[in-house]
Formats: C-alpha cells, sequence, structure tokens
C-alpha cells in the first residue's frame, strides 16, 4: 500500500527543492515590497491568468499528469516579456517571482483546506522553474546583451527559444528529483533509478510541455505588440487542450480502475491469494523502472502484471495456492493464451495483452515485459510456497536461469528488493 503522503521525514531532496525556492521567494517578496510593484497593470494580468489556471486544476489519480498548463503559459510569458505595446517593461526577474509566488499562495488556500498536500511541492517547482526563466531572460534583454547576441533580426526569436529549452530541462531535472524522494513511499524497492525518471520527464515535454512553452512565447510576443489583452486571445487554445488533456487522463484512470478490478476477480473467486495481483504489479513496475523502462512502456508492464493471472478463470479447479509457476509449462501457456484473449476484450490495448500470452513462454522468446511479469509473479508464488522466504525464492529464480528467467531480469528483482529489505511478498 501507497504511504499517504507527507507522512514520515521528508527526502533530503524535498527539503533541498522547498528550501531553495522559499528563500527565493523571500527574497523576491522582499525586494518587490521595497521597490514598489512596477507596472501593476501587467501584473495583474499575468497574476489573475496564474490563478486561473491553478483554480481550474484538478489533481489527477494513479499517477496521471494533470499539470496547471495555463498557470505554467502565463508564468512563462510572464518571464519572457520584455515589451507591452512596443514599450520596454521595467518589472524585472524579482517581479516575476513575486507576482507568480503570490497568485500560488491565494489559490493554495482552498485547495490546502481540501488537503492537497502536494501543492507545496508542484509550487516549489514552478518558483524554481520560472524564476530560473526570469534570470536568463530578463537581465540579458533589458541590458541589450541577447540583442548583441543574436541581432534584433529574424534570429532573434531563437534568444526566447533558447531560454525555453533551458527552462524546460531544468523542470525535468526537478520533476525528477521529486518523482523519486516520493517514491520512497510506494514500497519495498519501489525508489527508481533518477536516470530513469528524467528520461521520462524529458519526454513528457514532447506534449504538453512543448505547448505551455510555445504558448508563453507566443503570449509574451502578442503582449509586446497588442499589449495587455493579448492573454485573453491567445491563452484559450491551451484552455481547450487542458479541458481535452483532463478527459483523456479521466479515461485512462477508467481502464485502469476497471483493469484493477478484474484483477481481483481471481482472489474473490478462490483462485489467487488476497493481494497477489497488486504485489506483482508493484513489483513488476519498480524492477521495469531498474531495467530502464518508461512512459508507456512502463505502463504496458503495470497493465498486464495486473492481469497476468485473468486466465486462472477458465480453470474446473483452483490451482493450489494460485501459484501457476509451478504448473507444467503446457499448463502457463494454456492459461497465459487464454488470459490474453480476456485481456483483448477489455480495452487495454494489443500490448498488454501481447505480454500476458507470453508470460509463459521460454524467456529468449519474451519481450522484457514478459520476462518481467513472469519472473516477478514466480517470486510471489515461491514466497507463497514457503520455499525459505524471500532469499530462497530468488536463489531458486537463480537456478532457472537456464531456461525459465532473464539472468538480468533476475539480479534486477534482487537489486529492486535489497534496496527496500528482503521482506515476504505477501506481508501486507
Amino acid at each position: 500500500m501507497r504511504a499517504p503522503y507527507g507522512s514520515g521525514p521528508l527526502a533530503p531532496a524535498v527539503l533541498a527543492v522547498r528550501g531553495a525556492a522559499l528563500l527565493l521567494a523571500l527574497v523576491a517578496l522582499a525586494h518587490t515590497s521595497v521597490h514598489g510593484l512596477a507596472e501593476p497593470g501587467l501584473a495583474l494580468v499575468f497574476g489573475l491568468l496564474v490563478a486561473a489556471g491553478e483554480l481550474i486544476r484538478r489533481d489527477s489519480a494513479a499517477g496521471e499528469r494533470e499539470p496547471a498548463p495555463l498557470a505554467a503559459a502565463g508564468a512563462l510569458a510572464y518571464a519572457l516579456l520584455g515589451e507591452s505595446a512596443g514599450r520596454p517593461t521595467t518589472h524585472g526577474a524579482l517581479q516575476v517571482i513575486a507576482v507568480v509566488v503570490v497568485a500560488q499562495a491565494l489559490c493554495a488556500v482552498p485547495r490546502r483546506a481540501r488537503g492537497r498536500r502536494r501543492d507545496a511541492d508542484r509550487a516549489a517547482r514552478r518558483t524554481l522553474t520560472v524564476g530560473f526563466a526570469a534570470v536568463c531572460f530578463q537581465p540579458l534583454y533589458h541590458s541589450g546583451q541577447a540583442e548583441h547576441w543574436f541581432g534584433d533580426g529574424p534570429y532573434f526569436p531563437l534568444f526566447p527559444l533558447a531560454v525555453l529549452a533551458l527552462t524546460a530541462l531544468c523542470d525535468a531535472v526537478l520533476a525528477a528529483l521529486l518523482a523519486r524522494s516520493a517514491a520512497r513511499a510506494e514500497g519495498p524497492g519501489a525508489r527508481p533509478p533518477y536516470g530513469s525518471l528524467l528520461v521520462d520527464e524529458v519526454r513528457a515535454l514532447a506534449g504538453t510541455g512543448t505547448a505551455i512553452g510555445v504558448t508563453g512565447a507566443v503570449t509574451a510576443l502578442g503582449v509586446a505588440v497588442a499589449g495587455p489583452w493579448a492573454p485573453a486571445v491567445l491563452c484559450g487554445p491551451l484552455l481547450l487542450t487542458q479541458v481535452s488533456a483532463r478527459r483523456y487522463a479521466a479515461v485512462r484512470t477508467t481502464c485502469r480502475q476497471t483493469m484493477a478490478s478484474l484483477a481481483r476477480a481471481t482472489e474473490i473467486a478462490g483462485y489467487t491469494p488476497p493481494g497477489h495481483a497488486r504485489r506483482v504489479a508493484a513489483l513488476a513496475t519498480a524492477v521495469g523502472r531498474e531495467l530502464g523502462l518508461t512512459g508507456p512502456r512502463l505502463t504496458v508492464l503495470e497493465h498486464a502484471a495486473l492481469m497476468h493471472d485473468i486466465g486462472q478463470l477458465s480453470l474446473v479447479d483452483p490451482v493450489a495456492g494460485g501459484a501457476t509457476a509451478l504448473l507444467p509449462a503446457a499448463e502457463q501457456r494454456r492459461i497465459a493464451l487464454l488470459g490474453g484473449a480476456v485481456v483483448r476484450r477489455t480495452g487495454a490495448g494489443p500490448a498488454v495483452a501481447a505480454v500476458v500470452e507470453r508470460q509463459a513462454d521460454p524467456y529468449r522468446e519474451q519481450p522484457l515485459a514478459a520476462r518481467i511479469v513472469r519472473t516477478v509473479n514466480a517470486y510471489d508464488d515461491l514466497c507463497g510456497e514457503g520455499v525459505g522466504g524471500p532469499l530462497g525464492a530468488l536463489e531458486h529464480l537463480r537456478l532457472g536461469t537456464g531456461h525459465d528467467h532473464q539472468p538480468q531480469v533476475v539480479e534486477a528483482l534482487g537489486r529492486v528488493l535489497a534496496r527496500g529489505g528482503l521482506t515476504p511478498a505477501g506481508a501486507g
């Protein structure tokens, strides 16, 4: 079971991110208080844009991303704003940070009252990301250094684009760092390698991240030409994108809940021990991350692990203890093929069905996801059969690396279990 977020001590990485964001926010607020608010009209427009984006954001379940693209684009646009209706702006980098911090703080009050504990990390990440963009853009633009480097012709747009690219990389680094720190509450061995998470975050930038960056840059250019009314027109498409992304996330969440319910059917019918599918899915996902799987490939692995035993519902008599790993190879393949046929009718996708169908094949003929499901399922079955506990189960798997289990998968499983402690798979 996942521990409630925020229970227990915070990881050093989370404390460092929050501390840096808090220090930056305090400096920005103090500077703005002392020197006054430059161009209050523009500050109000972009503050309201960030606040509106935060208010319409909804927290997502089951790990689905629900960023606040409208808020992020508005904050980036303010950071990249050098002119308004043809006149140079004077707000500077610290005022950008102060406006974003105040807008987030005002929106955090109702969300905090509803128990949204993760908002602190999200706010810290945005503060640092927007601060990075503003510090890179504002001094270079107003000092004329950017124009000296890029000229004022067709190459000048490369300057904000370069700032956006560096900002996106900064955001991905922070997101992966926070995700890895949060994963330590997921259970034994759930802390994935940082490199895999960083690759996952960088790949995610190709979707909503690109839309946010482009909208932020276009909004800043629009304000430079048309004045503070431009955001009302230019951010409309991103608002529609956010609504569409929310609906897509809702469909994915419903699909995952359906698969989890089907996976529990084998437990309710008495074919598998309680919690078996959940344990295999959690441990298989951790092993997949250990082996470098990210994004859609990791999702396919998780869904296949949840559904890997659904074929047992075709059996007249349940397997003793639900331990299919101890059955003859031909019977294992029959159950796997029946399970794959069921999965193909659930809407989970052909990739998930293929993994379920091939989990009982010799590992040299399997895709990596099927090798992981086969090994982790066998580990959980062996722990339930009392073969000497987790160490005995791992030793049994190592003896089967000649035909049944890929050595690299078994060793990755061992590393994951070692990081979380070699506890019985059925515990909890």
